[in-house]
């Protein structure tokens, strides 16, 4: 089997056969929901952390009993599954304040299904990245450290936590690989292939997937460029865009996707963990400075400048904006992020969308009108 289809296969499901392996050898797992929480507190205690998705699920009716329908369906979709107990595979989660609608998560799980989550952990990142608040940052990640040790039965030495970073940052590299191969006229992997490549990180341990990246850059090496495409675009948005079809739609009528600001996506591991004497201090400056969502409140025009700038290094004739209907805070960048590409002469189409593939005729419409005026 070669990388790319082993990877697709283990993006597909969280509890993939990675993890049943993992959970085999008698070792935790323990979900987040948000790329704010540093997985390598959770590896450097020989804990697998899996981001939360919700794949497959096609309803919400038993989430809706406790969620309101102005919460947007990509929370509402995973509190379905936990409530069908399709996260029983979990040893625990962690939640950070990303968004109002995660927080109502956390506070309902907590209260109806204590059981099934024995370690349940908040996470309270800043809302903005000043030197001051990522010394408080560093201070709820100590405590984060000292709640799995103790729970957990484990000890998280200088030297795991090291490894872990070290480990962690290949990933990043070989993944900032794996998008510059797709700066060329002849990208050799669609966006619906990349999307399933950094899903899979999200959900196996990280010596085994630097191994299929490896391997992966190895065989693309060998791949004909993909040629013929209408328009080079550049996703961009809110979370819970995890679905590889919904690319696969966009791309089907010849727009090539060949590079996204998403937090499944680039602003998952463009930038490296940089270490200092204190490990846990950089974690705590790394994520808060990296790429950021809206939640980080005073990185409006940093958004803005990583978009332009994905638009130049990737040579994107056009942006797909989307995001999860009822999603505030991405609502609010995209204000400020349509003045600024149209300032700077960048064509954006805005989609609004729900978290399952629906309304495919809609879909296929707006963006088929977009590529006949973006067309080379």
């Amino acid at each position: 089997m070669c990388a790319l289809e082993e990877l697709t296969k283990l993006a597909a499901d969280l509890d993939n056969p990675a993890v049943q392996e993992w959970k085999a050898d008698g070792k935790k797992v323990v979900g987040f929901f948000c790329s704010y929480v540093p997985e390598e507190i959770l590896y450097a205690a020989d804990i697998l952390p899996v981001r939360l998705r919700a794949p497959g699920c096609t309803e919400t009716t038993a989430a809706d009993v406790y969620m309101s329908h102005l919460n947007c369906t990509f929370t509402r979709s995973c509190l379905q599954l936990a409530l069908e107990g399709r996260y029983r595979f979990l040893d625990g989660l962690v939640f950070t304040n990303s968004c109002d609608h995660i927080r109502r998560v956390y506070d309902i799980l907590r209260e109806i299904r204590p059981k099934d989550f024995p370690f349940l952990h908040f996470i309270s990142v800043p809302h903005k990245a000043s030197e001051d608040l990522v010394a408080w940052y560093r201070d709820d990640l100590d405590e984060f450290k000292g709640n799995v040790e103790s729970f957990f039965g484990v000890q998280i030495t200088e030297a795991s936590l090291s490894n872990a970073i070290n480990v962690y940052n290949e990933t990043r590299s070989l993944l900032k690989r794996l998008y510059q191969l797709r700066q060329g006229d002849s990208p050799p992997l669609t966006g619906s292939e990349s999307l399933n490549v950094t899903l899979a990180g999200t959900t196996i341990p990280k010596e085994r997937y630097n191994q299929l990246l490896r391997r992966l850059l190895e065989e693309l090496s060998e791949r004909e460029g993909i040629s013929g495409y209408r328009a080079r675009l550049m996703m961009a948005g809110s979370g819970g865009c995890d679905n590889p079809d919904y690319f696969q739609v966009i791309e089907d009528l010849g727009g090539l996707i060949v590079t996204d600001s998403l937090c499944f996506g680039s602003r998952y591991f463009w930038e490296p963990v940089e270490t200092g004497d204190d490990l846990v201090l950089s974690l705590a400056r790394s994520y808060l400075n990296r790429p950021s969502c809206p939640r980080i409140v005073d990185n409006v025009a940093a958004r803005c400048d990583f978009v332009r700038q994905m638009v130049d290094d990737f040579d994107v004739d056009g942006v797909v904006f989307q995001r999860l209907r009822y999603c505030d805070l991405w609502g609010g960048q995209l204000l400020h992020l349509e003045k600024e590409l149209k300032e700077s002469n960048i064509p954006m189409l805005s989609m609004e969308r729900e978290y399952a593939l629906g309304a495919v005729g809609q879909l296929r419409t707006r963006v088929q009108a977009f590529l006949e005026r973006l067309e080379r």
